[in-house]
């Protein structure tokens, strides 16, 4: 397979689960303090939100290169 397509086909992937998926949200766990076996730790949430037309735009994008690529073999 051709670079291209392959950028294609991982643009088209992402696409679809920018499209699917709005957001995504983690959970960092620190140490806050540390004596000895007693620890004393803190959640703290992140959360990244994926625009719809991010998604929709890579799919075409990725469309996009997987046509240029067939056309060009």
């Amino acid at each position: 397979m051709k670079p291209m397509m392959i950028l294609g086909l991982v643009l088209i992937i992402g696409g679809i689960a920018g499209l699917f998926l709005s957001r995504i949200t983690w959970t960092e766990t620190k140490p806050v303090v540390k004596l000895g076996p007693i620890e004393v730790n803190s959640k703290e949430d992140h959360t990244v939100w994926i625009p719809t037309a991010f998604g929709a735009i890579a799919v075409f994008a990725g469309l996009g290169l997987v046509m240029i690529s067939r056309k060009q073999a």
